[in-house]
């Protein structure tokens, strides 16, 4: 039942479109693709590419670390933000084991 709530969790955090438009521009920049040239991004420049403020950027990325989906490391004065490559298997296994492979994860 713990995988359901971890599931629930991560469903929650991904609910919010400022959110997952977060999560879309975190993961084209782990692949050098879209507005970014790769690579972990600070808060202003999330900020700046979502067109929102910094202090919402935090908010939301708070949200995304407790589900475990985003990490930071501090780079200087900053600290810069990607997607968390484990946290994204966790859920993506638990996603298979709930709904199937059939369903299309994987």
């Amino acid at each position: 039942m713990a995988e359901i709530e971890e599931l629930v969790e991560i469903f929650k955090a991904l609910s919010d479109p400022t959110r997952l438009r977060l999560v879309k521009l975190l993961k084209e920049c782990q692949e050098g693709s879209g507005v970014c040239k790769g690579g972990p991004l600070c808060v202003n420049a999330l900020a700046h590419q979502l067109g929102v403020t910094q202090s919402a950027v935090s908010q939301h990325l708070r949200i995304l670390k407790q589900a475990g989906l985003v990490r930071g490391e501090r780079n200087g004065l900053y600290m810069h933000y990607a997607l968390d490559p484990e946290g994204l298997q966790r859920y993506r296994a638990g996603l298979q084991e709930t709904l199937g492979k059939d369903f299309g994860i994987g």
